[in-house]
């Protein structure tokens, strides 16, 4: 009987010690192997797969099991394991519609771990072809998501539907939603859309809220794609402009921010008209051109340091990570580096675990993807994590060097401005995404009479009706900010490539062009 009792005792002893090693697991004891390095001004990082094959993942976060949990557009939540990368399935919706940005989006974990709630929001379909986003509330276990309970239910469209989920640090609900790719909604207190909402936990409105009986956080909104809590409090938000003004915006109870008569800093006659008679609150960074910035999250560990009390944004157009410094309010930026432009593609959303390692996953698989992209094996989920001194790199790893944001000297090169402004659509070769943006290459709309083409990009196109000219009922920003000079460089360069043999356009056409 000793003998039986110091057997068990050695196996529980065993077992404990494995079962802290699992919690407590180091850098070193992950199995994905370093790919890439990247050298800041004192830490090493490491890069690494601990996930691929993936279907569009919209949002990642650490899950209360410490695994990464994560969306994908096409309507499953599943999560995967950061140490030996094993994923597990934990709910597929099937009422998810899924086209273009459309699906499954936005998910965040109740940090009370006395509230088990999983908060989605994703877009359905309804039987008349309406278009709607969907808040819904399941209650989680080990491995099941179970009890939905529908909280919110608002108009959607075929883009602009916002979509990010937060949890405030008193506990409370924030849901960004975009206007709808309705403009008018955007500033209107009684539509839900181009908004960020405040929701208690079972869907009510908090008695607190700058509306009373209304949702709405704030607004003038037009797409929020990324949704953050610092360390204070503050709430920081990452917004889509149209042709111009990508903005990171710190929110608060009641404020304005604008959309649609105001881009960016209000820097217009009409929009500084604008300004003086509904005071707005100004964006803390806006990006021109633009870089569609997508998930955000807070870094405030000391295993990066250079990075502590920072933001760190996933962009979509400019396919980089982007590190934006705070200054100790939290409430200014101080300064900004881009990493990885172009290296991994699309990054849509980010999530930093309690040992202070960053997850970031890739956006390549979705409808619109860069040049040269999807890579074999993405969608991904990669892991940033400092080196521990002296641990092995493979010799295959690339190896890489911090870079402070620059701000690009003016230019009126055709190429130049089409990529910035035109690429993310139209694509390096013209030739558009089906069904969405018109092929610009063999287009005799770019070819043909220069005065509709002109008026096109002065003026822009609502989306609301196909023209004769086009198949595509796209919706396009007008890009009259745009000097008449950089107007004619953009003609005659679209005019005059991807095999399209046509007049240029000079300056004078495009002022002539201008008057009413």
């Amino acid at each position: 009987m000793k003998r039986t009792g110091i057997l068990i005792l050695i196996v529980v002893i065993v077992a404990a010690g494995t079962y802290w090693l699992l919690r407590h697991k180091s850098t070193a004891d992950f199995n994905q192997p370093v790919e890439a390095t990247l050298q800041l001004d004192k830490t090493t990082l490491g890069i690494s797969t601990i996930a691929s094959d993936l279907n569009v993942p919209w949002e990642i976060a650490w899950g209360p099991d410490n695994q990464i949990w994560f969306t994908e557009q096409s309507g499953t939540i599943s999560k995967v394991d950061p140490h030996t990368g094993v994923k597990k399935l934990l709910l597929t919706i099937p009422d998810v519609y899924r086209q273009r940005t459309l699906g499954l989006l936005g998910m965040a974990i109740h940090p009370d771990k006395d509230k088990p709630y999983v908060f989605i929001d994703y877009t359905h379909l309804n039987k008349d072809s309406s278009i709607v986003s969907r808040l819904v509330r399941y209650t989680y276990t080990a491995d099941t998501l179970k009890d939905p309970l529908l909280l919110l239910e608002l108009p959607g469209n075929t883009g602009h539907n916002g979509s990010r989920v937060a949890i405030s640090p008193d506990g409370k609900v924030l849901l960004s939603t975009g206007d709808a790719a309705r403009d008018q909604n955007a500033p209107d207190t009684a539509s839900l859309n181009g908004k960020v909402l405040r929701l208690n936990i079972d869907g009510t409105v908090p008695a607190d809220n700058p509306y009373p009986g209304n949702y709405m956080w704030s607004r003038g909104h037009r797409n929020i794609q990324g949704l953050v809590f610092t360390s204070k409090g503050q709430l920081f938000a990452s917004e889509h402009g149209d042709a111009t003004d990508d903005e990171l915006n710190r929110i608060g109870k009641g404020g304005y921010y604008g959309w649609a008569r105001i881009e960016g800093y209000a820097d217009r006659p009409d929009e500084k008209a604008h300004a003086d008679s509904f005071p707005f609150i100004a964006p803390l960074k806006a990006w021109t051109p633009t870089i569609a910035p997508a998930g955000i999250d807070y870094y405030h560990s000391d295993k990066i340091p250079e990075w502590k009390n920072s933001l760190l944004l996933g962009t979509l157009k400019a396919a980089s990570l982007h590190v934006i410094h705070l200054n100790d309010a939290q409430d200014a930026v101080t300064a900004e580096e881009i990493l990885f432009a172009g290296k991994y593609g699309r990054l849509r959303d980010l999530c930093v675990s309690p040992d202070g390692d960053v997850y970031i996953a890739t956006s390549n698989r979705d409808w619109n993807p860069g040049k040269g992209f999807p890579l074999p094996h993405d969608d991904r989920i990669l892991r940033i994590a400092a080196l521990k001194p002296g641990q092995p790199v493979p010799a295959t790893a690339t190896r890489e060097t911090a870079q402070p944001a620059t701000v690009p000297a003016a230019a009126i090169s055709g190429a130049t401005l089409y990529k910035n402004y035109c690429e993310a659509c139209h694509k390096p070769d013209g030739k558009g995404v089906p069904a969405s943006f018109p092929p610009l290459a063999g287009n005799p709309f770019v070819t043909g009479k220069a005065s509709p083409l002109v008026q096109t990009i002065l003026r822009g196109r609502t989306g609301d009706t196909k023209s004769k000219n086009s198949a595509y009922g796209e919706q396009m920003p007008a890009f009259n900010f745009l000097k008449d000079e950089e107007i004619a460089a953009i003609t005659t360069y679209i005019r005059n490539s991807w095999g399209n043999h046509a007049d240029s356009i000079g300056v004078t056409a495009i002022t002539k062009e201008r008057q009413p």
